[in-house]
Parts: structure tokens; sequence; C-alpha cells
């Protein structure tokens, strides 16, 4: 009997595509996914959940809305839930197809999930300076006419934000051409800048989307998107039925009152810390630091896969990007005393590589 060849069946798409690696190396200090380094209990959040669970959860999370919709004072209606970010990004995709537009390097999951659904996609490189390429954007947007463009602002792994007016000229355009423009502020909660939410009103064409999981609440899978009701209510034919489930619309909601200000504490000191790893790691030799607005660093060290694998040797785990970026790394933020135990381990490592 011969044997089953799945080859046979796959679709060419899937054939091609090279998965998000979210690999897991054990090690004492875990700064590799941009999560926040402060554990959160359930505990901390709620005394007691007294959630039926023989019943299906509210298919619209509408209490958990209602809960973020106070917070950023808009219309829970204006606000569509999802199981992560990427749940989001992947309904979008279904719903409006391609081709789908977004600058390089960014948030790798753009690009898979257009080409798993098998959506066309239109790269456009970063400048020098990690910045929107204004002129080559702006020129594929009205030849491709791209039905979503995908702007991550601060973006991932750069750490820097895009300049505004960029941005803006871009939304304008788009609109022209009927395309959606998505800002993508998972890391906003970081940054000096207050984003795009004061925009909303004045583009229909622009959706903005933000995520739990920066912020201290990475289990829960929450993610959001704000932006006009008509666009928001195509979306949501795609989507799943019973997506986030009970407890987790129950904590995420409670989280916003009875734990908000202790998630306005990390964010605190995530910054506070980010810029003593910024001050530190500009003082080794060898190591050329960019500015962040996000809740991690991108560095440049010759030899970085050397580098990469001495840290994990010594118990540290941070992220390599050197296919991405030319002897690129990228240092998610962690505690004062983890911060400390790394600058101390990446200088004596570079120090006995004279």
């Amino acid at each position: 009997m011969s044997n089953f060849n799945v080859q046979q069946i796959l679709r060419e798409n899937i054939k091609k595509l090279k998965p998000y690696e979210a690999v897991e190396i054990p090690c004492k200090i875990k700064l590799d996914a941009n999560e926040s380094p402060f554990p959160v209990k359930i505990s901390q959040i709620v005394d007691d959940i007294n959630i039926p669970l023989n019943r299906y959860p509210d298919p619209e999370a509408i209490e958990l809305r209602k809960q973020i919709a106070k917070k950023l004072k808009l219309k829970y209606k204006n606000i569509l839930i999802g199981n992560g970010s990427d749940e989001i990004i992947y309904y979008l995709i279904l719903t409006f197809g391609g081709p789908v537009l977004y600058p390089v390097p960014t948030f790798a999951m753009y690009g898979i999930i257009a080409q798993s659904v098998g959506v066309n996609t239109i790269e456009s490189g970063l400048d020098i300076n990690f910045d929107l390429n204004e002129n080559d954007f702006l020129s594929l947007i009205k030849e491709k006419k791209p039905s979503l463009i995908f702007l991550s602002s601060p973006n991932n792994p750069t750490g820097n934000t895009f300049s505004s007016d960029k941005i803006l000229k871009i939304i304008d355009i788009a609109r022209k051409t009927s395309s959606i423009v998505v800002v993508d502020e998972a890391y906003q909660p970081f940054c000096s800048e207050k984003g795009f939410l004061p925009f909303l009103k004045d583009f229909d064409n622009l959706l903005i989307l933000r995520t739990f999981s920066k912020i201290g609440l990475a289990g829960l899978r929450i993610g959001y998107l704000i932006g006009n009701e008509e666009i928001l209510k195509e979306v949501s034919k795609v989507k799943l039925p019973y997506n986030v489930d009970s407890l987790t619309q129950f904590i995420a909601a409670k989280a916003l009152n009875s734990f908000y200000d202790e998630i306005k504490t990390f964010i605190r000191d995530i910054k506070r810390e980010r810029e003593y790893l910024q001050r530190e790691l500009s003082k080794i030799r060898g190591i050329k630091v960019f500015p962040s607005e996000a809740n991690f660093i991108l560095f440049q060290v010759k030899d970085s896969k050397n580098i990469y694998e001495k840290l994990i040797k010594e118990g540290i785990l941070i992220r390599n990007l050197s296919s991405t970026i030319k002897g690129a790394l990228r240092v998610t933020v962690g505690t004062k005393e983890e911060n400390k135990t790394f600058i101390e381990t990446i200088r004596k490592i570079l120090e006995n590589r004279k």
C-alpha cells in the first residue's frame, strides 16, 4: 500500500509559506518576545470568578468592548475584539483581500497571513533611518491600489515610530484608492506620541489595532480593532462566533478597572528601564543602538549570531534578527535585575572577544 502524500493536496501558497517561528528555548532570563517581565496572577485581578462554563461566551464581547471604550472615550460599537491581534489581521485580510501593502522590515504576520490565505503582498523598504519611504509608498498605493495597508508604529523590530506626516499623507491618498489603512499600535503605550486615535474622526478608512499583550497580559490573548462601525460590521461577518472565551473576557474587563493602576506602573517601569538599557548598551564598544519607542531595543553588533548563542549559554535569551537586518539583535526590556545582568553579560562577552 502506497503512503499518503499530503503534498498532492496542499495549496501552492502553503507549500511556499515560511511560518512564524515562536521557538521556546529554556533560559533563566527571557528577553526575546516583547512581553512584560512582570508576572501577573489572576488572583491579583479578581477575587472570585463566577462564570457559568456550561454556556458559550458572549459572541460580541460587549462588556469588554464597553470597558475599553470607556478608557478610550469611544463608542463600544467602534471596537472589535480578537483572540490576539493576529486573529484580527487574519479577519481583515479574509474580509478585504488584497493586495496587502506594508513596509519591511515589520511585523512578520502581515505577510504570513496574507500568503496563507492566497493574497498578494506588496513590500516597501524603509529608508536608512527606518522611516517610511514616502515616495515609494505613495507610488505603490496609486499603482497597485491595495485593499489593505498595514503600518506598525512604533514598528517591530526597529522600535521607532514612523513620521506622523507621512502616515497622514498615506491615509489621505489611500482613501482616494478605496484602501484601508491599519495603524498597528501594539507598542503605543510605551511611546512618547499619542497615536492616531484623534484622527479617526477625520478618516473613515483608518483603523487602529491595539493589544493587551505588551502591557502585562499576553496570556489572555486579547487584541482589539478600533474604527469605522461600518467597516467593523463587515469584518464581523468572518469572525468566528465564540472567538474569545468567557474567562478571558471577564478577566480582561476587570483588569481595566481593578488592575489598571498596576498596568500603568508596569508601563512606567519599562520605559524607565528602556532608557537604562539604551544608555548602557551605547557605552559598550562595538554596539550600535537604535532609538526605541517600544518595550524593546534593536542593536547591531559584529558576529551577531555568535553573540546571540553565547548569551543563551549564559542563560539569557534575546532575539536574533540578523536574517532580517544585518548584524541585528533585539532585546526586550526586562526587570531591573534582568537588564543589569544582560548588560554585564554582553559586555563581558564582547570584551573577551578581543
